[in-house]
């Protein structure tokens, strides 16, 4: 059995609350980054502006020199932006290592009902990276990123569409390529916990209801465009949306940790 590769404990991004929540590992903390539509990045926009940017972004973990690398083994993490977009220029100036960034996941898997506001809680899993990011020349490793990319938004895509990009499409989409030096996690998961004075007092255990509402994200059936020709949604498609909605609801209903009667499963 192959020992688990983990990031490195640093001020930056070692938990210190709810330590027992956290995760080093990087299978656990790419897997997060991965299933997460939508990456949060942060940076300095520079000294002119007092406030830090934040910007949505898509994101995907992957490994260029070592394309067969697994989740669980040391990535790079690309992300998709426009050319003149404030975070690629800045990525364009900077010196040195890179801009350095910050790269944060979360999923909600549960809502936690308890006796108290205080202990109302979620199931979920979460996730950050901090990394030095520069912008991707290499027309290889480009096409490597956005294929990584399109494919993380439905697998099979980039082969399923018009490809490759023409070269308009490639002068206007930026790449950036984050080498990641720290990352954790954290997850919750499981039932209500309430203080112990609480689970005595009759008044209240007998007028609050308490428990958990599993949460997971669903994929809708697919609708075709005005200009679809293709008559049948393709297999690849339904078939991802069923499978992802199966996963995300075994998830969000395993994450409580109490087997649901079988006519309650849905």
């Amino acid at each position: 059995m192959g020992r688990t590769l983990t990031y490195p404990k640093r001020s930056a991004n070692t938990v210190n609350r709810y330590k027992h929540r956290a995760t080093y590992d990087l299978g656990a903390i790419h897997s997060i980054i991965n299933s997460t539509q939508v990456l949060h990045v942060s940076f300095n926009p520079g000294p002119e502006d007092p406030f830090p940017a934040i910007i949505p972004m898509i994101g995907q973990m992957g490994s260029f020199d070592y394309p067969s690398a697994d989740i669980n083994e040391p990535l790079d993490c690309y992300l998709h932006g426009y050319v003149s977009s404030r975070i690629m220029n800045l990525a364009r100036e900077s010196q040195g290592q890179g801009l350095p960034i910050c790269v944060a996941a979360s999923k909600v898997d549960g809502l936690i009902l308890s006796l108290t506001p205080n202990s109302h809680s979620y199931n979920y899993r979460s996730a950050i990276l901090h990394g030095y990011a520069h912008v991707v020349t290499d027309e290889a490793e480009k096409l490597y990123a956005m294929e990584l990319i399109t494919n993380s938004v439905l697998p099979n895509r980039w082969d399923h569409s018009r490809v490759p990009p023409d070269r308009t499409e490639m002068s206007s989409t930026v790449i950036l390529k984050v080498r990641v030096v720290d990352g954790s996690g954290k997850i919750r998961d499981g039932g209500v916990s309430d203080e112990k004075k609480d689970y005595s007092n009759e008044e209240v255990t007998n007028r609050v209801w308490t428990g958990v509402v599993p949460v997971w994200e669903t994929f809708g059936a697919p609708i075709p465009s005005s200009d679809n020709k293709v008559a049948v949604v393709p297999d690849y498609i339904t078939g991802f949306v069923a499978s992802k909605n199966d996963q995300n609801q075994g998830y969000a209903q395993d994450a409580v940790g109490i087997t649901l009667p079988k006519e309650e499963q849905h």
